[in-house]
């Protein structure tokens, strides 16, 4: 080969592997751990704690750790809190006995991550805002974020780490966001899970009480789990957008009766969705609203 051809090569191949340092320089890494670890955070009064806990372990089955009083938050507080294990999904329970301090109330999860500067660097990266920066608590280290559209998490890591079972099924955490922000939610979301768009579909509205008319409903997955994003004009009836997470059962009848008998309510009964299986709105004692489903048929 002449000279200046090796010499073409040579700057060609210096030139491409030079276009892919800022890819490799900017690729976040995959933060997340397993979907066991990842908990709904449920806010509820200390009159109700007890009552709340029986009855989701009573419909659900599993078991819920020893209650305590720690301080959660890097500011002072008290909060009785409870971890909360069950073959479809774990809650962290919290019943504050102070006033809750700033940013926190609002984040729907609690995601275990394998670093949590890592993490938050990764968030911010990806677009995240930063409503409460790394602290401290008693058995690891937690941050708050807030994703386009207003989506609040907690990601948390443990000093030890946690070793659980897979869940039975996993849960959806289920995003409610405008015709605005769903691009930028999505991809923000996808960036920093590793997820990928399991399915981005126009679908029946009455999933989210709108029956007849069509909204859009993405689904995706990560090592964190499923997600369920609902892009929507925001009028709602009640109580569609006031649950945070979606728990699959292998029996809809006998969960709603095991529910009924730990007295739950039933705000939306069983309606059948696009992917033929049968969704459900129940309020637990305390005021916690989930969604549930059975297997997509």
């Amino acid at each position: 080969m002449p000279l200046p051809s090796i010499r073409t090569h040579i700057a060609s191949y210096a030139i491409a592997f030079a276009l892919t340092l800022p890819a490799l320089a900017h690729a976040a890494p995959d933060v997340a751990v397993a979907p066991q670890y990842d908990t709904t955070h449920v806010y509820v009064q200390n009159a109700d704690i007890d009552a709340f806990v029986t009855s989701f372990v009573n419909t659900f089955g599993g078991k819920a750790s020893p209650r305590a009083v720690f301080t959660v938050t890097p500011t002072p507080s008290k909060t009785a809190s409870q971890y909360v294990q069950t073959p479809v999904g774990m809650l962290s329970v919290f019943a504050f006995q102070t006033p809750i301090p700033y940013g926190f109330g609002t984040e729907r999860t609690g995601y275990l991550v394998t670093d949590i500067n890592d993490a938050t660097k990764a968030a911010v990266e990806a677009g995240a805002d930063v409503t409460v920066e790394p602290f401290d608590d008693p058995i690891g280290k937690d941050v708050l974020i807030q994703w386009a559209g207003g989506v609040n998490m907690q990601l948390y890591w443990h000093t030890k780490a946690p070793s659980y079972a897979p869940l039975h099924s996993v849960p959806d955490n289920r995003v409610y966001v405008s015709r605005v922000s769903a691009d930028k939610f999505i991809g923000q979301f996808k960036q920093f899970a590793h997820a990928k768009i399991v399915a981005d579909e126009k679908v029946d509205g009455g999933e989210i009480g709108r029956a007849g008319e069509q909204i859009r409903r993405v689904h995706l997955t990560s090592n964190f789990g499923k997600m369920t994003v609902f892009v929507s004009d925001g009028k709602l009836p009640f109580p569609f957008g006031r649950e945070t997470t979606g728990y699959q059962v292998d029996d809809m009848a006998a969960t709603l009766t095991k529910a009924a008998a730990n007295g739950v309510t039933v705000l939306s009964p069983p309606y059948k969705t696009s992917k033929g299986n049968a969704s459900a709105m129940l309020q637990f004692p305390g005021g916690y609203i989930s969604e549930i489903h059975d297997a997509a048929k």
